[in-house]
């Protein structure tokens, strides 16, 4: 399709859009006394309207069951986690038996490295991108730390190449191949928070697999944005928050991935707990664990139901739109996004620092401001946009399927063109 940096093509876009109407199933936030252009649904997606409902739902029948509510309840508590699998599958392509839904990711990341790192005198390094999100950074560090090895030498980040913001894959492939007889693990985001780069993951995890070492995933920026396969590309775990792209709340609860050849293995080493033991045997209360045989067996504790309230209300929406359709419309959305972006930028004002490739970005475009740019960020704000500030330079937007339009692009692209030319 041919693009028109005008707002009457934008709207004619809207018009077309097969999805448009999901938009009103969300809370838009109002600034500056009307609807904002929130662009920020990489770092927290908007509440839907269905939302309230459910959590009320679980409010009235704890007020009306009290602890008979795990049983009696509409959707009752004792299995409420049971839900999920079901409703994700599709979002990052893996089985029902790979997937639980519990704790928050950090937790949750945690979780999988005990059973994934499990360090040797000669094979004991993680390998990550540089620049990973800071508490997996953390993770990964008190992780190695825990073993008894340095950081400094028992972790490899894969480093950009001089003057440029994101890594060549063929680096990543690389790297794993020196490093490949002292590496544990191999652990990186699917989509990195600041540049927006999605990794090519299918690859990597190969590339980690040849040379002895488990591969797993951070899909905090990648979960409900981009399409995954995490069965087929034979990953052996991954983790993401529900957060931001699939719109379950501030601090919402996490998400689990564990590849069936590990999930049915009871033998494999983990943390124990109380809800990942037998279902038939739990209530016996008795002292010797026995995991069940998916990825349920990784859990500790119990539903946080109310929480989960809101992550099931979200996931309802995602079923009615259907994944696919989001991501067809998340591509074009993104592709509109780079056309205006790069129409507007005569004068050179700002570099795009995402790959500009349909298969290594997602939603998220992060641009660098060459000057002023904290100014020129502070402005889209005082207009109504609500973009994203990331130290030194960068503004990252992120215009999302289920309840951003075109013309929001379009508006964004007139709003950052008046900004730049205060600068």
């Amino acid at each position: 399709m041919e693009f028109k940096n005008t707002l009457e093509f934008a709207k004619e876009l809207d018009q077309n859009d097969p999805l448009k109407s999901f938009r009103e199933k969300f809370y838009i936030p109002i600034l500056n006394k009307k609807e904002s252009i929130y662009f920020t649904g990489n770092s927290l997606g908007l509440q839907s309207k269905n939302v309230q409902e459910s959590i009320l739902d679980e409010l009235e029948d704890w007020a009306n069951f009290g602890v008979e509510g795990h049983e009696n309840a509409r959707n009752p508590w004792l299995h409420y986690h049971e839900i999920f699998p079901e409703m994700l599958t599709e979002i990052v392509g893996a089985k029902i038996e790979e997937i639980v839904v519990m704790n928050q990711l950090t937790v949750n990341l945690h979780l999988m490295m005990e059973t994934f790192y499990r360090p040797t005198t000669s094979r004991y390094k993680i390998i990550c991108e540089a620049k990973a999100f800071p508490s997996d950074q953390y993770a990964f560090a008190s992780q190695v730390k825990m073993h008894g090895y340095d950081p400094a030498n028992a972790i490899i980040e894969v480093q950009p190449r001089e003057g440029k913001e994101t890594i060549e894959h063929s680096d990543i492939l690389e790297a794993i191949k020196t490093h490949g007889n002292e590496i544990a693990l191999v652990l990186f985001s699917g989509v990195n928070y600041y540049t927006g780069q999605v990794f090519n993951m299918k690859e990597i995890t190969t590339a980690a697999h040849n040379v002895g070492a488990y591969c797993g995933f951070d899909l905090a920026h990648a979960a409900g944005n981009i399409p995954l396969e995490l069965h087929n590309w034979d990953v052996d775990f991954a983790c993401w928050c529900t957060y931001k792209y699939l719109n379950s709340g501030p601090g919402s609860v996490g998400g689990v991935y564990i590849n069936e050849k590990h999930s049915t293995n009871k033998s494999i080493p983990r943390l124990e707990g109380w809800w990942g033991t037998n279902k038939k045997t739990r209530f016996k209360m008795e002292k010797d664990f026995d995991p069940i045989p998916t990825a349920e067996g990784w859990q500790l504790s119990n539903a946080p139901v109310l929480n989960m309230a809101a992550h099931k209300a979200a996931l309802e929406i995602f079923m009615e739109a259907g994944i696919h359709n989001i991501f067809e419309k998340g591509k074009k959305l993104s592709a509109y996004l780079i056309y205006i972006l790069q129409d507007i930028n005569k004068e050179k004002d700002f570099e795009i620092i995402t790959p500009l490739k349909d298969n290594e970005h997602g939603c998220q475009m992060s641009v660098s401001i060459n000057n002023n740019g904290r100014k020129v960020f502070e402005e889209l704000k005082k207009n109504g946009i609500i973009a994203d500030w990331r130290e030194p330079n960068v503004i990252r937007v992120a215009p999302v399927p289920l309840y951003n339009k075109y013309e929001d692009i379009y508006n964004f692209g007139e709003t950052l063109k008046t900004a730049l030319s205060k600068n």
